[in-house]
């Protein structure tokens, strides 16, 4: 994946936050810092802390260096690295919040089993439905933001910190005004590791929806 990145006709900076692995990624990126200096960055922290603290810490990273587009991604090729590009052009062209979308015109999703692909869709149907939001995927993970949507956005009243986490941050941003958009992927299935999506992950997004209806955003 780092190689995939930094081989892309763009300038990208990567930072992988490592939650005490236990496979070894530390160690790898740490060795492949040296051979791309100033562009690799490792970021690790103890015990596993939830998805949603370890997006907040490379954003505020990423903030603290003055980046203007900051990226989020999985690192197991379910994202293709070359949307990178594509979700960087949709903020150049006026976006504020590009999403790798699975359910838009032209998106689509390879090597899930039927089931899942039925619970994800649904689930961004009953998202829409609660919360109003014009967006067809509310759950995705794969997103590009303008430096100034997460300056807007106060990270200490995030109140979910897994699975919910993607649907809060998105509502968050499009409540304050700024436009979201997006663009279509081919979301293919992780063919190393396994999912950590659970029932109790599950019920969190489900339950988080209804609060974030009645959030105060401002």
């Amino acid at each position: 994946m780092i190689r995939k990145v930094f081989s892309l006709p763009f300038q990208f900076h990567l930072l992988i936050i490592d939650d005490g692995s236990p496979d070894g990624t530390a160690a790898i990126v740490k060795q492949l810092i040296t051979e791309y200096p100033g562009k690799l960055f490792l970021e690790q922290r103890t015990g596993k802390l939830g998805l949603g603290t370890a997006y907040i810490h490379g954003f505020k990273w990423a903030l603290a260096r003055d980046y203007e587009y900051i990226f989020e991604m999985d690192c197991d090729f379910s994202h293709n690295p070359d949307d990178l590009i594509r979700l960087r052009d949709a903020c150049v062209n006026g976006g504020d919040v590009a999403i790798g979308s699975r359910y838009t015109g032209g998106g689509k999703i390879e090597n899930w089993p039927v089931g899942r692909v039925m619970m994800s869709y649904f689930a961004s149907v009953y998202v829409r439905m609660i919360l109003w939001v014009p967006f067809k995927d509310t759950t995705a993970g794969f997103k590009c933001y303008r430096k100034k949507v997460l300056e807007r956005i106060h990270f200490d009243e995030i109140k979910f910190i897994g699975y919910a986490f993607q649907i809060e941050m998105k509502y968050i941003a499009y409540k304050l005004g700024f436009k979201v958009v997006e663009v279509p992927i081919t979301f293919t299935d992780r063919v190393e590791g396994a999912s950590k999506m659970s029932k109790g992950i599950f019920k969190e997004a489900i339950l988080g929806v209804l609060k974030m209806r009645f959030m105060n955003i401002k």
